[in-house]
C-alpha cells in the first residue's frame, strides 16, 4: 500500500517528512519532488533497496542511477579523484540541475553504476529533496519516479498514476519547477563531455571551467540515465516539426490531434487539443512532459511538437523531444 503525504515546500514539516526518511532508512522506496522532476528515491549503499527500484519502474538493470547528496563534502564517498572542474562546477551549479560524473570509489554497489567504473552524483536545490536526504542520512540513488520509457513527472499525480502500489510513499510537494531532467557530465576522463543536456547549458560550463564537449547520441554502455532506451514518450505518436503548418499534411483522417506550440494565442491551429507550451523555451521545458501526459490523458491520437530553439535550454527540449518522437522530426531542409 502506498502513502501519500503532502509537504510545503516553502514551509517543511519536519515530522511529517521524517516519515519518509523512516521509509528510506528501513529499505523502502519513496518518490519525492526535486527542482527537475520527481525521483524515485533508496539508500544508494542499501543494494536490495536499490534493485527494488528498478522493478518498480520496470527499469533495465544497465542504466545507471544519480545518488543525490545534501553537501558537496559528500563528494569523497564516491569519488576516488575528484578533479578541480568537477569542485568548480559543483561550487557554481550545486543545489542546482547539474548531475556530475566520477571514478568511483570501492564500496559504491554496482547496482547504482550499472557495473561501470564510474558514479553519478547531484546535489538537488529543492528543499524537500535537501531536507529528505539530510533526515535520511545517506545519500539517495533516484531516477524519476515514472515507469520505464514514460514522460517523466512533474507532479505527484504523475507519480500516482505509475507507481501507485509499487512503492511505499509518494511525497507530494507541488509541480517540478524546472520540469526536465539534470545536465549530466562527465568527468571521468580527459574531456569534459556532456552526456544529456538541461538547463546547465555546454556554454554555462565553459564559462567556469573552459573546454567542454556535447556528446550528442552516444553509443555503448549508457553512463548516465537517458543515453540508450526509449524514453519520454506517451501512447500518442509525437512528431517534432519546424514548421507548424506542416502538420496538415501528416495527420491522417479520424485522428485526433494535438498541437503543443508556444504562443498558441498568436497562432490559428485547426486540432482536436491545443496546449499552450508558453512564451519561450524556458517555459517550454516545464510544462512539456506534463502536456505529453495530458494528450494520452485527453484522447490524443498524435501529437505535433514545436521545435524547441537550438541553443540554452533549446538543447535539452530538443533531446528530449526528439526521443519522444523516436526520430519523427520534420524540419525544413
Amino acid at each position: 500500500m502506498t502513502k501519500i503525504i503532502k509537504i510545503n515546500p516553502a514551509n517543511i514539516d519536519t515530522d511529517l517528512l521524517a516519515q519518509a526518511a523512516d521509509v528510506i532508512k528501513h529499505g523502502g522506496l519513496v518518490a519525492f519532488p526535486t527542482e527537475t522532476v520527481y525521483g524515485l528515491g533508496a539508500d544508494t549503499f542499501n543494494e536490495k533497496a536499490v534493485e527494488n527500484i528498478f522493478r518498480a519502474k520496470g527499469r533495465p538493470m544497465d542504466n545507471p542511477l544519480i545518488s543525490h547528496i545534501a553537501d558537496i563534502s559528500e563528494l569523497e564517498r564516491f569519488a576516488r579523484e575528484i578533479p578541480d572542474s568537477a569542485l568548480k562546477l559543483a561550487n557554481e551549479f550545486w543545489g542546482g540541475p547539474l548531475t556530475i560524473i566520477l571514478k568511483k570509489k570501492e564500496g559504491i554497489p554496482d547496482c547504482v553504476t550499472a557495473g561501470l567504473d564510474t558514479v553519478a552524483v547531484r546535489l538537488p536545490s529543492h528543499s524537500i529533496a535537501n531536507a529528505l536526504i539530510k533526515l535520511s542520512g545517506t545519500p539517495i540513488a533516484a531516477p524519476s519516479a515514472n515507469l520505464s520509457g514514460s514522460p517523466s513527472p512533474t507532479t505527484a499525480e504523475h507519480c500516482i498514476k505509475d507507481l501507485m502500489g509499487r512503492v511505499d510513499m509518494i511525497v507530494d510537494g507541488g509541480s517540478s519547477m524546472i520540469g526536465i531532467e539534470s545536465t549530466v557530465i562527465d568527468l571521468s576522463g580527459e574531456l569534459p563531455v556532456v552526456l544529456r543536456p538541461g538547463m546547465i547549458s555546454p556554454e554555462d560550463m565553459r564559462s567556469v571551467i573552459g573546454e567542454v564537449i556535447y556528446a550528442g547520441e552516444v553509443t555503448g554502455a549508457p553512463k548516465c540515465p537517458g543515453m540508450k532506451y526509449k524514453h519520454y514518450s506517451p501512447d500518442a505518436k509525437v512528431y517534432v516539426l519546424e514548421n507548424m503548418t506542416e502538420y496538415e499534411n501528416l495527420a491522417e483522417e479520424n485522428q485526433k490531434v494535438c498541437i503543443i506550440a508556444k504562443n498558441t494565442a498568436e497562432t490559428s491551429y485547426k486540432a482536436d487539443l491545443i496546449y499552450d507550451a508558453g512564451a519561450d523555451d524556458r517555459e517550454y521545458a516545464a510544462r512539456l512532459f506534463y502536456l505529453l501526459r495530458k494528450a494520452d490523458e485527453d484522447g490524443a491520437d498524435v501529437v505535433f511538437a514545436e521545435m524547441p530553439g537550438e541553443d540554452g535550454i533549446g538543447i535539452a527540449l530538443r533531446n528530449r523531444l526528439f526521443k519522444a518522437a523516436g526520430g519523427r522530426v520534420i524540419t525544413n531542409e
